[in-house]
């Protein structure tokens, strides 16, 4: 499958390496190629410049946020959740029709520092606000509510089952993204229902956070016990 995944960050790059390994097609967005090819330094979690990663990464394709998703079957949004909006627009509302998009993305608002606040919660999501935006675009909510690493590797952390969830108003999208996070190795994928099951994703966030400065690490995930 053809993939474009938004977002060059660690998110964006352990999305795609996972998918790429798994046979798809891979190709990064980014708003400017020129830009972020040419940075040298860490980003602000330490993690190395986007084209020292590239060069290790070859079959991973680098473009514009258009390129990236002009000729692609499901899209990843894998930006910080201020940006993710305009991300979008600027991929082309004419390239985003009709396809699916796992939208990995929260609503962190880190202008008074950390933790970070929502800048949106409790009557509305920023899954909401993607599928509210483009309209004609197939929104699933998923993968939010842990760390990049135990997206693509749920076993990770040793603790055998935990629990994902998916939320979207269509279910043909919501079963192409569970067959995906099964590729991953998710066993227990949870159907919160329409879009609106974002809200309490999103909102799983403050404990989330709560807990990893609780635990000293973001290595852990949640289950639901039934």
């Amino acid at each position: 499958m053809k993939i474009a995944v938004l977002g060059t960050g660690v998110v964006g790059r352990t999305l795609a390496e996972r998918l790429a390994r798994l046979g798809h097609e891979v190709r990064i967005g980014t708003r400017d190629v020129a830009a972020t090819l040419a940075r040298t330094a860490p980003d602000g979690m330490g993690n190395p410049p986007y084209a020292q990663w590239a060069r290790q990464h070859p079959d991973v394709a680098l473009g514009t946020f258009a390129e990236a998703t002009a000729d692609a079957e499901l899209v990843v949004n894998a930006t910080h959740g201020q940006a993710s909006i305009a991300a979008l627009t600027a991929a082309g509302a004419q390239h985003l029709a009709g396809k699916v998009l796992l939208d990995t993305a929260n609503p962190l608002d880190f202008s008074q520092g950390f933790p970070p606040r929502l800048f949106v919660a409790d009557t509305d999501s920023l899954g909401e606000q993607i599928q509210a935006a483009f309209p004609e675009l197939r929104v699933v909510k998923a993968l939010n509510t842990l760390t990049a690493e135990l997206m693509v590797d749920p076993k990770a952390v040793g603790a055998g089952e935990h629990s994902v969830f998916v939320a979207g108003n269509d279910g043909e999208a919501k079963a192409t993204v569970t067959a995906l996070l099964e590729s991953f190795g998710h066993t227990d994928v949870i159907d919160l229902g329409d879009i609106s099951g974002a809200r309490g994703t999103e909102m799983l966030l403050p404990i989330w956070l709560r807990l990893m400065g609780t635990l000293d690490t973001p290595m852990f995930q949640f289950r639901i016990v039934r």
